[in-house]
């Protein structure tokens, strides 16, 4: 059938389409610590300020002024200026980790450390090593770790993933995406400094990687290239990735090209297109031999909101439930793309210098 379908997506916010099968909407309040003040850290903040069952109680920075300006803007309680003392806070339920990658391994450990679970920015750390460590250091403590990574709770992705499982265009024969901008970052620039965990590969291509590994688990093989900076990270990287079912994908990350940050799912019976922020979508397209094309749309939700309600949402509802991790963003599969992009750096030849 043709025309447009939508899905619930209004998780906590007066909606019902809770990510972990709840609204989002009952229970205890899960109070968040926020560790880093950027722009994610505001984000976030502002779409779990907007469910019924959280509250934002303190940030950290590592200066004060940073975290009592950030408490200010955003009506916090209490800012600290070092992260020690946010997660001794004994008012924080669960602390939400958005400084750059390459301190994730250090903040999340001193939070799991200090007994509070943690929801981890991607890409989840520098390299499988460091993600191991903190998923049996939680495992260990009985906590409850995930990854940020919104893409799997989104309300359009999650509705992707069931007509694909029940085989709405066959079997998966190739996925496709990408993920990039151009930028002039200078040679100082964290995304040019190998200390920082620098290129396109962690913080854009970490999306593509993980939309594959959604649909089609680990895979079998990987092969990569790329263009590289003087600094030794990646500028521009592509990626081809292959399945024993002979399934494929073709992958792609850049700061140095405007891509069109889309994806398709091409099945022997069909293909789903998402043309654009296919890491967040609003919609998709399927596309079935002898049929109308049919749109499955997000539906009304929340003004102003990112989607970033989503993790939370599911986070709340997995701390209320006494449960260690996520079964929609399963720890197993943070660490199974933590190695694609350890196999990916392999291939292009770039290495940080936590890599050991």
């Amino acid at each position: 059938m043709g025309g447009t379908v939508s899905v619930g997506g209004t998780v906590g916010v007066g909606g019902t389409d809770g990510a972990g099968g709840t609204d989002g909407s009952g229970g205890a309040t899960v109070r968040w610590g926020v560790l880093a003040t950027g722009g994610i850290a505001a984000t976030f903040t502002a779409d779990v300020q907007a469910l019924p069952d959280a509250e934002v109680v303190a940030v950290a920075s590592r200066t004060e002024t940073s975290a009592r300006a950030f408490a200010e803007r955003h009506g916090i309680a209490r800012a600290y200026g070092n992260w020690a003392d946010l997660v001794a806070d004994d008012t924080v339920d669960v602390v939400y980790v958005a400084t750059p990658h390459s301190a994730h391994h250090a903040a999340a450990s001193l939070a799991l450390k200090a007994g509070k679970h943690v929801l981890c920015e991607k890409a989840f750390t520098l390299n499988s090593r460091e993600a191991k460590e903190l998923v049996v250091l939680a495992r260990d403590r009985g906590l409850f770790l995930m990854e940020a990574m919104w893409t799997y709770l989104n309300p359009v992705v999650r509705r992707l993933t069931e007509l694909v499982r029940d085989g709405a265009i066959g079997e998966i024969r190739t996925v496709q995406a990408d993920f990039g901008f151009a930028g002039d970052f200078a040679p100082g620039h964290r995304l040019r400094d190998p200390d920082l965990g620098g290129g396109a590969l962690l913080d854009l291509g970490v999306y593509p990687v993980a939309f594959a590994h959604l649909l089609l688990g680990e895979p079998h093989r990987i092969q990569a290239d790329a263009l590289l900076s003087p600094e030794g990270v990646d500028l521009n990287t592509g990626m081809l990735l292959g399945w024993e079912s002979g399934a494929t994908a073709l992958l792609s990350c850049s700061i140095v090209g405007h891509h069109p940050t889309a994806a398709t799912v091409i099945g022997t019976e069909g293909r789903i297109d998402l043309p654009r922020d296919f890491f967040h979508p609003d919609h998709f397209v399927l596309h079935r031999p002898g049929k109308e094309p049919e749109t499955v749309t997000s539906g009304p939700g929340p003004r102003g909101l990112s989607g970033m309600q989503y993790e939370a949402a599911e986070v709340g509802r997995a701390v209320r439930a006494g449960e260690t991790e996520s079964p929609l963003v399963p720890l197993e599969g943070t660490l199974a793309v933590m190695r694609t992009l350890d196999a990916v750096r392999d291939r292009i030849g770039v290495r940080y210098p936590a890599d050991r």
